[in-house]
């Protein structure tokens, strides 16, 4: 019934579904009407090249709806241009790619004037969207052709094979390595390789079907320098991250911009099976420090990973006393926090130094004792070399920070001792009584 009336009225008329403003042979072609639309075609008056309010052509409708017969009937008018865009730079065959009608792409790209690479307004071809949606039977169609480019970009660098590899589509990638005029590691406006965005989500057989090639460089960088292996170690793809380290050329030491490494990422989220792999490399370097001076062992000190600590802790170029900028270490992290076993664990240790102090002269003990550690404060005391009278820069003792914070569990505890100063005053001059 709508289609009598979009005939029956003047020759342009509102839709308010899909366009505005179509003519008669729009909505013959939007409905997929072939009689109709040879009908119409017989009126020399019709323009079969007319486009409604959005630059859309009778054929780029028939082609969007997957009307293949009224494509066809379109196709034998002289006068019909299967290469005309609309205003956002989708062809007919653009739209036909996008939609998965593999038909309609073959009719189209039978014509010698339909250019397969044309892009619309965001530089997406038909190949990119085969790519993107995963359509590999229009990807097969179009990589048929040697006059399709394999590498044309969209405005933000993805070539067909980035967005392959980063949706997840091996049987596309697969077809988009076997051309001889593929650039496998061609980098999008973020710095992104199809390696790095297949490492980034987690495709474990589109990463190995890339480290196959020869001409992939698994040390590149983008533009935050995080590399497929720091993306791996970052979100715990664990095989993805194998894979990698399994390479002669791969640098396991890479730094992003942060400074951080894949052990540091590994070491702060806690990830032991690939802070394990990344050790086991005879040329990794277990100390780096980051932009904030954050070490992998501070890192897993300060979020709560003991058993990295451990891990950590067995290797000799490790050193328990680095702080970061606001020279808290290891064990200063661990006391703030509360994790009693990181704390045991590093006091353990001959060559920790339980009187280290943060960038206002916080002591640990000073640390426990604010807090109300209860457990840290009797581990430190139960040593000969903590200092119980230690005051920060601000003269406040452990014994004055846990007064002013009412612990008095704590208070008991260090009045016990015989070394206490129960009345040292801060700047102040506010003792803890």
């Amino acid at each position: 019934m709508l289609l009598l009336h979009v005939i029956d009225f003047s020759e342009r008329l509102f839709y308010w579904g899909e366009s505005a403003s179509f003519t008669r042979l729009h909505g013959a072609a939007y409905f997929g009407c072939t009689e109709i639309t040879v009908a119409l075609l017989k009126m020399k008056k019709l323009d079969v090249q007319s486009t409604d309010s959005r630059g859309n052509t009778p054929l780029i409708w028939a082609a969007r709806r997957g009307h293949e017969g009224v494509v066809g009937i379109l196709l034998e008018h002289t006068d019909a241009n299967p290469s005309t865009a609309n205003k956002n730079g989708q062809t007919p065959l653009l739209w036909a790619a996008w939609k998965k009608y593999e038909g309609i792409v073959r009719i189209l790209l039978e014509r010698n004037d339909v250019n397969p690479n044309t892009a619309n307004k965001y530089g997406q071809a038909p190949l990119s969207w085969a790519a993107r949606c995963g359509y590999e039977g229009i990807a097969r169609i179009l990589l048929e052709r040697n006059d399709v480019n394999p590498n044309t970009a969209d405005k933000y660098g993805r070539t067909p094979l980035s967005s392959a590899a980063e949706c997840g589509y091996e049987a596309i990638v697969r077809m988009l390595l076997e051309r001889n005029d593929i650039n496998p590691s061609t980098a999008d406006k973020y710095g992104r390789t199809p390696l790095s965005r297949a490492a980034q989500n987690a495709h474990a057989g589109i990463v190995m079907i890339l480290l196959e090639r020869n001409d992939i460089n698994p040390n590149t960088a983008d533009k935050d320098d995080r590399t497929a292996l720091s993306l791996a170690a970052k979100y715990s793809y664990k095989d993805i991250a194998r894979m990698l380290l399994e390479r002669n050329d791969i640098n396991p030491n890479t730094a992003d911009k942060d400074g951080r490494t894949p052990l540091s990422w590994a070491a702060e989220y806690g990830y032991e099976a690939i802070v394990r792999m990344l050790l086991e490399r005879n040329d990794i370097n277990p100390h780096t420090a980051d932009t904030y001076n954050q070490t992998p062992l501070l890192l897993a000190a300060k979020h709560r990973h003991e058993e990295i600590v451990r891990i950590l802790l067995e290797r000799n170029e490790v050193n328990p006393n680095t702080a970061d900028k606001h020279n808290r270490t290891p064990l200063l992290w661990a006391a703030r926090n509360m994790y009693k076993g990181i704390v045991g664990i590093l006091l353990e240790r001959n060559d920790v130094n339980p009187n280290a102090a943060s960038e206002a002269s916080q002591t640990l003990l000073s640390w426990a004792a604010q807090y109300g550690h209860k457990e840290i404060v009797k581990i430190l005391l139960e040593r000969d070399d903590v200092n119980p009278n230690t005051a920060d820069k601000y003269g406040r003792t452990p014994l004055l920070w846990a007064a002013e914070c009412g612990h008095e569990g704590i208070v008991r505890i260090l009045l016990e001792r015989n070394d206490i100063n129960p009345s040292t005053a801060n700047e102040h001059g506010r003792t803890p009584l």
